[in-house]
């Protein structure tokens, strides 16, 4: 029987995929780390959608942000290795994201103010996932920053699928009243 526990992190380091060990406070694993985050508010979102479609269109996502988390695991200079090994985010990925977007977009009247989140358990647990993938977005432009970053359709696809996911929430919501901020709330 496999044993879940290691202790090779007991230390403070980590296990790139390629590359080595560093320390687990490294962007990188800032980065693959934040994006897993999204991939785990992505499952509960995942169950507690009812809807075939939404459920499909996050599960995809899932095993893609993998694909994304192989990429970001991987030092750079082990990268054509990596790629030896596991698929890459290609720009094929991000127009299918955009080709969906315009999809659920052309079935959801969005209004022109903010939109609290919460109207459904699934819908907020989608926003919960976009703004985790935010800030993996952000966690990846530094490594872009730093030149730890070897394919920039990385950013371009967590950037577009952080467009999905705030479309998706209100796709999953499209028959409820959309709660929004008024202007005398704004203030």
């Amino acid at each position: 029987m496999v044993k879940i526990y290691t202790k090779r992190g007991d230390t403070g380091k980590t296990g790139l995929l390629y590359g080595g060990r560093v320390s687990k406070s490294d962007p990188r694993c800032e980065a693959y780390g934040t994006t897993d985050e999204a991939v785990a508010a992505l499952g509960l979102a995942r169950a507690l959608s009812t809807d075939a479609r939404v459920q499909e269109i996050i599960r995809q996502a899932q095993r893609e942000l993998f694909t994304v988390g192989a990429e970001l695991a991987t030092d750079p200079s082990q990268y054509a290795t990596m790629q030896r090994h596991f698929p890459v985010t290609t720009p094929s990925m991000v127009e299918r994201l955009e080709h969906l977007i315009d999809e659920l977009d052309a079935e959801v009247h969005l209004p022109r103010s903010f939109i609290i989140p919460g109207a459904s358990a699934a819908s907020a647990a989608l926003d919960v996932a976009r703004t985790i993938l935010r800030r993996a977005e952000r966690r990846v432009v530094g490594l872009k920053e730093a030149g730890l970053l070897v394919n920039d359709e990385l950013l371009r696809y967590i950037n577009r699928l952080s467009d999905l996911l705030f479309i998706l929430a209100r796709y999953e919501d499209r028959a409820l009243p959309m709660e929004k901020l008024t202007a005398d709330e704004e203030t």
